[in-house]
């Protein structure tokens, strides 16, 4: 069996539980996927202060998930569409890291070549809360495949309340997909967060190009991500 662990870096115990299920929907027979919430940080990641602490929230989960083992795991997500903690847990981990963006990004570059081979096909970012478009702006040139992000568009609600509230989310959601189609011309359109996990399936409908749930690109491009360094935690951490 493959260990995967998924990190909350937020303190929501309720997203904890929305990742968990839609990996272990998502990821094969041989995966046994744990999960583990942030001890100290945000309720939800909404800020350049938020976002800070929850990389060293990542990162003392994973460090606490791994004593707890015999064994290192054989996978790592990070369950926050701006993947805090990303680099660092790569440099320490001994397996695949990557996090909702990252995986994200590549699943939308994967199936753009399946329709549109030439490497010039571009996606785009929907995503909940105002705050994070500068965020993801300054994310973006950090990751693989982050120069194939055309636009950015954000909804006022936040993931937290978009998935409080479906019938307002289709709504707005729809809305900011298809102006990114029209405006961007994107090939792909990304639904980014935890909280909008499990939306693009009942969403896809009303949309003509490919919409990529973050969540469930992350438990598939895991395990082809970047090799970690496997440094492991620093002694004065």
């Amino acid at each position: 069996m493959r260990e995967l662990l998924v990190i909350n870096p937020n303190t929501t115990t309720a997203i904890t539980e929305t990742l968990t299920s839609l990996v272990r929907a998502s990821v094969p027979a041989d995966v046994r996927v744990h999960a583990v919430t942030a001890a100290f940080g945000a309720p939800y990641i909404s800020d350049e202060t938020a976002y800070a602490v929850a990389g060293h929230a990542a990162l003392k989960a994973w460090q606490q998930a791994s004593l707890a083992r015999a064994t290192p795991f054989d996978g790592v997500i990070v369950g926050c569409f701006g993947d805090p903690g990303l680099f660092a847990l790569r440099e320490a981990a001994h397996c695949p890291v990557t996090g909702l963006a990252e995986g994200a990004i590549q699943e939308a570059i994967r199936r753009m070549a399946d329709s549109l081979p030439t490497g010039k096909a571009r996606c785009a970012i929907v995503t909940g809360g105002a705050a994070w478009g500068p965020m993801l702006r300054k994310l973006l040139p950090t990751l693989a495949g982050g120069e194939r992000v055309a636009a950015i568009e954000t909804v006022a609600l936040t993931g937290a309340q978009l998935r409080a509230d479906p019938a307002a989310a289709a709504a707005l959601l729809v809305q900011a997909c298809r102006k990114v189609r029209l405006e961007h011309g994107a090939d792909a359109i990304i639904l980014g967060g935890a909280g909008l996990g499990g939306l693009a399936a009942s969403l896809q409908e009303h949309i003509d190009v490919p919409l990529i749930d973050s969540v469930l690109a992350a438990a598939r491009q895991v395990w082809f991500a970047p090799p970690s360094a496997g440094q492991g935690m620093p002694a004065w951490l």
